[in-house]
């Protein structure tokens, strides 16, 4: 070897050596987030969607980080296809809700929301900023209208050429979803009957995945979230204003089976979770409800007997644990038609501002019992939750105790914008949770598009001392 050429070698072996040194400098001296901010990898089905005004009819592709995107007829996505969002995604429905002007996404393939706590996807409308606000002054009249269709999930109807569709999964994150629940006129009859509002997300398809996680479900006429089958993992969720007069936060039927951890719901007509085994699938329906937080629910049903927190009915089994129930019309409820020999449930947290509430923490019309590492207010006001930052009385239910509009209510989280359902250290709820059981992972928890399923956490309710829980 030339030793001019040795010496080249020996200054590029040196300059490599300094630059990995370099490297792993600059990397020791990043923060844990920047590091991970570095790891987050661009994802992207088939071709990028370049126009901002998507036209009407069949739909894929994904919709490019940063951008802004309308539609004001019904898309589809075909059985086989994709339509994926990068982060920071807003898609705007543009519509009055009126018929020909409530469009909606129907999805037949699979759709992704891949919003990040740092850019969030908006599934909403033009008139969302308008809409927040009335909300905070309590005027919600636009918030229960229903502006546009929703989201329905479904296999595709069978044809000749496709005598065997199979539909695909739903996967939602970091995706704020507003102001859906349009009347239907003529939309998916096999679903609603004309005049009835639609729902925020229709999922149906028992072979498939429903993964929704660190996301926002606001305003919405009816049910905020309905499941007639599927595999399903609904983590860390906010659900607020769901039901203008009936609904619940998410109704699951027949062949729904899967977890529900961690979830914040706020201000629903009817229950914030409801489970029953009607909708005739063959798969019964089985759910884990654990360390959630709710709060004045119930109140705007009209119906007697019903709505509150937690209704397990018609065959539906599931484990019940670490719920946190604030000023909720009815507390625990399950009827005798349930499947009561595979119901476990215990370490619920009640509290209640009226004698009224405290008479309702076990619904009189079901046969849930008292548990013994259940947490209860004794008299009104009594064991406060003590969370960080909202006042748990702020509403005389003595005066008002339901049925009600909404327009009484107290006010919400959107219109508190500090409030903080954390627990407090001094907190009775505080390392009171049951944590030896595991949760059903029923769905992919692996890849980008995986669940990331919590585990039972140490306090009662979303929100958690040591950070984890709900993030928002």
């Amino acid at each position: 070897m030339k030793p001019s050429l040795k010496i080249n070698m020996q200054m590029k072996n040196i300059l490599k050596s300094v630059s990995i040194v370099a490297i792993v400098a600059l990397l020791a001296s990043c923060h844990k987030d920047e590091l991970l901010t570095l790891s987050v990898p661009v994802i992207q089905s088939g071709s990028l969607i370049t126009s901002e005004n998507l036209a009407g009819g069949s739909i894929k592709g994904t919709m490019q980080s940063g951008k802004t995107y309308y539609f004001d007829k019904d898309i589809t996505v075909n059985d086989g296809d994709t339509l994926l969002m990068q982060s920071g995604v807003t898609l705007i429905a543009v519509g009055d809700g009126t018929k020909d002007k409530a469009p909606q996404i129907s999805v037949h393939g699979t759709f992704i929301s891949l919003g990040t706590q740092e850019k969030p996807n908006y599934i909403t409308v033009q008139n969302a900023a308008t809409y927040h606000a009335e909300a905070s002054a309590a005027k919600y009249d636009n918030v229960f209208k229903g502006s546009w269709g929703g989201i329905v999930a479904t296999p595709a109807p069978v044809t000749t050429a496709k005598p065997n569709p199979k539909g695909g999964d739903v996967i939602i994150k970091w995706t704020h979803i507003e102001f859906p629940g349009a009347a239907s006129y003529g939309n998916d009859a096999a679903i609603y009957k004309d005049g009835d509002p639609r729902y925020g997300i229709y999922f149906a398809n028992i072979e498939k995945d429903f993964i929704l996680e660190d996301s926002w479900i606001f305003g919405t006429t009816d049910d905020g979230i309905r499941t007639v089958g599927g595999k399903v993992s609904i983590m860390r969720n906010t659900f607020e204003l769901c039901g203008k007069a009936g609904g619940e936060c998410f109704n699951m039927k027949s062949g729904t089976v899967g977890d529900l951890a961690y979830n914040m719901l706020i201000g629903s007509a009817t229950n914030a979770l409801k489970a029953s085994n009607s909708g005739g699938t063959t798969v019964q329906c089985n759910v884990n409800m654990y360390n959630n937080t709710m709060a004045n629910c119930g109140f705007r049903q009209t119906k007697t007997g019903r709505g509150g927190s937690i209704n397990y009915e018609q065959g539906a089994r599931g484990l019940i644990y670490n719920n946190l129930i604030v000023n909720c019309r009815f507390g625990l409820r399950m009827t005798t038609d349930a499947d009561l020999t595979n119901i476990a449930y215990n370490n619920q947290y009640y509290f209640g501002s009226t004698a009224g509430i405290l008479a309702q923490f076990l619904a009189s019309d079901g046969v849930a019992k008292a548990q013994s590492a259940d947490l209860k207010s004794a008299t009104a006001k009594d064991k406060n939750p003590l969370f960080f930052n909202y006042i748990t009385d702020q509403f005389d239910y003595s005066a008002n105790p339901g049925p009600i509009t909404a327009s009484l209510m107290p006010a919400y989280i959107t219109s508190i914008g500090n409030s903080n359902f954390g627990l407090q250290a001094t907190s009775p709820g505080h390392n009171k949770s049951k944590t030896d059981f595991s949760p059903m992972v029923a769905v992919k928890t692996t890849g980008s598009f995986g669940a990331k399923i919590t585990a039972p956490g140490s306090d009662i309710g979303a929100y958690q001392t040591d950070g984890s829980g709900n993030q928002h």
